[in-house]
C-alpha cells in the first residue's frame, strides 16, 4: 500500500473508532432507518470463503476473496449492530409491508456458487444459524469450467510473470488494449479486468482470452487450479438443510452486453436447470456485475421471477422495487485497519456511516440495454467455461 493508502485509511479507522464508541454510529443508525421507511433492511454479498486468504491472495482476484476467520467475525459484527438474520423471502415480505420486523433485516448472499463456499462458508452459516442464498451459474455447477474473470486474471499473471514480449500489432484491438494496460503498470491488474469486463460482451471476453492462451509458453498451465465450483450433490445438501438458491445465468453472461433473446435464454434456462437438477423453486436472481435494465427486468418478471439483486451499494427502501434489490459487497480488505482487523470499522461500514456523511459514491447498475441480434450462440467455448465478472 503506498503512503496516501495507508493514511486514507489510518484516518477511516480512526473515524470509525470516534462513531462507534461515541455513540454516532448509533445515530447514524437511526437516520438511515428513518430514510429507509422505518426498518432497515442490509443485504450482503459474497463470493468467495477461503482457508488461507494470504496464500489465496498470490492467485486470485483479491476483491472476491474473504478468510473463513474474518466471514465469521462480520456475522458477528453484524448481530453486534444488531441486525437480525433473515431469509430474502422474509425480507421480501417486510419491504412489501406483507409484515412487520422486529429489528433491522440482513439477508447474506453469494455469488457464483464457488466450492470453497460449500467448505468454508456454509458449515459456519450452519453453526451460527444463519440463512442465505446462493446465485448460481446453472450451466457451469458441477463442470470442472472456471470463470472468465479468473481465466483471464491467471493468464495475465503468467504473461506478467514470463516478461514476454507481447506483439500488441497482431492481438485483437480489446484483447491489447487490455494487455498494454497491465502490463506497462498503466492499470492495476483487478482494476483493469474490471473495467474490461464492464465494458466488453462474452464473445469478446472468449477471443481475448484465445489471444491470450496462443501467446504463453508452451506447456504453461492455461487453467487456473483455484475458483473450483460446487456440484449439483453439493448444492441439493445445502438446500436440504434449507439453505436458498437463485439463479445468475447459464453462464455468469452481463446481461446488458446482450441481445434479449440470449437475455431470455439466460433466464428462462437458469432457472429451468436448477429447479430439475436441485429439486426446488427459483424464484430469484443476481445480475452480473450488478447491471441490469427494464428490458432484463420484463423477462426476469415473465419467467415467474420475484426478486433481482444488484450491486448497488445503498438503502434498500420500505416499498422499494424488488427487482432492483441493493446490495453490499464484502471482501477481507473491507473489515481491515491500519493494524490488521478492526471491529469498529466493520460495524461502521456495516452501518454505512461513510455513506450517510456522504464520504462514498454508489456505483449505479442500471445500464442501456444491448439490442444487437447475434448468430449462434456465443457461449460455446470448446472444452473450458467462460463468464463474466
Amino acid at each position: 500500500m503506498d503512503m496516501r493508502g495507508m493514511v486514507r485509511r489510518a484516518m477511516k479507522t480512526a473515524a470509525a473508532g470516534v462513531f462507534h464508541h461515541t455513540g454516532l454510529r448509533k445515530a447514524m443508525a437511526a437516520w438511515r432507518r428513518h430514510q429507509s421507511g422505518g426498518r432497515r433492511i442490509l443485504i450482503v454479498s459474497y463470493h468467495r470463503v477461503v482457508n488461507d486468504f494470504s496464500g489465496e491472495l498470490q492467485r486470485s482476484i483479491p476483491g472476491l476473496l474473504i478468510s473463513q476467520e474474518t466471514f465469521r467475525k462480520h456475522l458477528e459484527g453484524l448481530a453486534e449492530a444488531d441486525y437480525e438474520f433473515a431469509s430474502l423471502g422474509d425480507a421480501l415480505d417486510v419491504m412489501a409491508g406483507r409484515r412487520t420486523a422486529r429489528k433491522d433485516l440482513c439477508v447474506v448472499t453469494f455469488d457464483d456458487g464457488y466450492r470453497d463456499v460449500y467448505r468454508y462458508g456454509y458449515p459456519v452459516l450452519k453453526e451460527m444459524g444463519v440463512p442465505a442464498i446462493t446465485y448460481l451459474p446453472a450451466d457451469l455447477i458441477g463442470t470442472q469450467q472456471r470463470f472468465n474473470h479468473d481465466r483471464l486474471f491467471h493468464l495475465l499473471r503468467l504473461l506478467q510473470s514470463q516478461q514476454k514480449q507481447v506483439l500488441f500489432d497482431v492481438m485483437p484491438g480489446p484483447a491489447a488494449e487490455l494487455v498494454e494496460a497491465v502490463l506497462t503498470g498503466r492499470k492495476r491488474l483487478s482494476a483493469a479486468l474490471d473495467d474490461f469486463i464492464g465494458q466488453y460482451p462474452t464473445a469478446t471476453l472468449v477471443e481475448t482470452i484465445q489471444a491470450l492462451e496462443a501467446r504463453l509458453e508452451p506447456g504453461t498451465p492455461l487453467l487456473p487450479e483455484q475458483g473450483d465450483l460446487m456440484d449439483w450433490e453439493e448444492v441439493r445438501r445445502m438446500a436440504r438443510d434449507g439453505f436458498e438458491f437463485g439463479a445468475h445465468t447459464l453462464g455468469h453472461v452481463v446481461l446488458t452486453h446482450e441481445p434479449l433473446e440470449v437475455v431470455e435464454r439466460e433466464v428462462r434456462e437458469s432457472k429451468a436447470l436448477i429447479e430439475r437438477e436441485a429439486g426446488i423453486t427459483v424464484r430469484d436472481f443476481a445480475y452480473c456485475n450488478g447491471w441490469y435494465s427494464d428490458e432484463v427486468i420484463g423477462v426476469l418478471k415473465r419467467n415467474g421471477f420475484r426478486s433481482a439483486v444488484t450491486t448497488e451499494d445503498m438503502s434498500n427502501l420500505i416499498g422499494g422495487d424488488p427487482f432492483t434489490l441493493k446490495r453490499k459487497v464484502l471482501w477481507e480488505n473491507f473489515s481491515v485497519g491500519l493494524t490488521g482487523y478492526s471491529r469498529s470499522l466493520t460495524v461502521c461500514q456495516l452501518d454505512d456511516c461513510f455513506g450517510v456523511l456522504g464520504l462514498r459514491e454508489p456505483v449505479p447498475g442500471r445500464r442501456p440495454q444491448h439490442s444487437k441480434a447475434v448468430l449462434g450462440n456465443p457461449l460455446v467455448v470448446g472444452p473450458v467455461g467462460e463468464v463474466s465478472w
